[in-house]
């Protein structure tokens, strides 16, 4: 399905609304938050960094002087911190519209979380799983509320092994590891909308990505900083397939958006397939299982 141009200026007024944007201080986490915050919505940015978080918000007011802007810890990387965040959140907040688990890490050298998990693993798939999970029911009471998970073209080259989920018995391949991460984003909302569908199907789990887009994460790699300059798309639109996802209004459970263009690279957002893998029923649920035993979340 092509969604022929569709851009910010078709984003309604999200007035009352209140969004959660993880990693939200550089790259497609601050375009994004950045959008929602003009079209009126309350936005948590969730950062590891609270002064990179602090300068990222203070940089939106500057533009959007009406912004409702707050910036809270958060490190996708250490359980403590998430189970933190997510009682100051709920301390404060008696809703949550959208979550938008955007923040990540890309082909660092070989690292652990604080919890002994693969860094890309741990931060990109059981971080924003155990996060969703502990923010579920408050989810689950806000009307048409949705969880966008975002993934990467990557995902095409993952496929996890069970047997050694941290790379502690194979040699680390970070481009691998990266792409097992993604595809375990898309597992993730496969499974979560079969699940709630059988319970309404609120939230709405989607999941997006931005095609090849030049942002921060890719810090890591000196081939993409070379060819951003001559083939990557911006920030800007690299984050529309994910607002897409966060707002559109057919947008179903289970749905993928990326760019259009060719080889989903680049390109205004449009409904898209995952790889058939990415499907497999069976490796998701047995994932999830997995991830609830890793992180100690289970979901109700």
């Amino acid at each position: 399905m092509k969604n022929d141009k569709w851009s910010t200026e078709d984003i309604s007024d999200q007035q009352g609304r209140l969004a959660i944007v993880t990693g939200a201080n550089s790259g497609l986490g601050y375009e994004i938050a950045q959008t929602l915050a003009k079209k009126n919505a309350t936005v948590i940015l969730a950062v590891r960094n609270m002064d990179r978080g602090k300068r990222a918000a203070e940089k939106i007011k500057n533009h959007y002087s009406q912004a409702d802007i707050s910036v809270l810890e958060l490190d996708l990387a250490n359980l403590e911190s998430i189970r933190a965040f997510t009682k100051e959140f709920l301390r404060a907040n008696t809703r949550l519209d959208i979550l938008i688990n955007n923040a990540g890490v890309m082909i660092p050298p070989y690292s652990k979380t604080a919890d002994g998990f693969e860094l890309q693993f741990g931060t990109n798939h059981l971080g924003h799983f155990a996060l969703t999970g502990l923010l579920l029911n408050i989810l689950q009471k806000t009307q048409a509320s949705r969880v966008v998970s975002v993934s990467s073209m990557a995902h095409r080259m993952g496929d996890i092994d069970f047997d050694d989920l941290n790379w502690e018995k194979r040699t680390y391949r970070r481009w691998r590891a990266y792409g097992d991460s993604k595809i375990a984003n898309i597992y993730f909302t496969n499974e979560l909308d079969r699940k709630l569908t059988k319970n309404g199907n609120n939230p709405l789990a989607v999941a997006a990505h931005p095609g090849y887009s030049a942002t921060d994460l890719q810090r890591y790699s000196k081939t993409f900083t070379f060819f951003n300059r001559f083939i990557a798309q911006s920030s800007y639109m690299g984050a529309l397939p994910i607002l897409y996802a966060a707002l559109a209004e057919d947008v179903k459970g289970g749905d993928f958006y990326g760019p259009y263009g060719f080889m989903e690279i680049s390109g205004y957002p449009a409904k898209t397939q995952p790889s058939k893998l990415a499907q497999n029923e069976e490796i998701a649920r047995r994932l999830w299982e997995k991830s609830e035993e890793l992180t100690g979340v289970y979901f109700s």
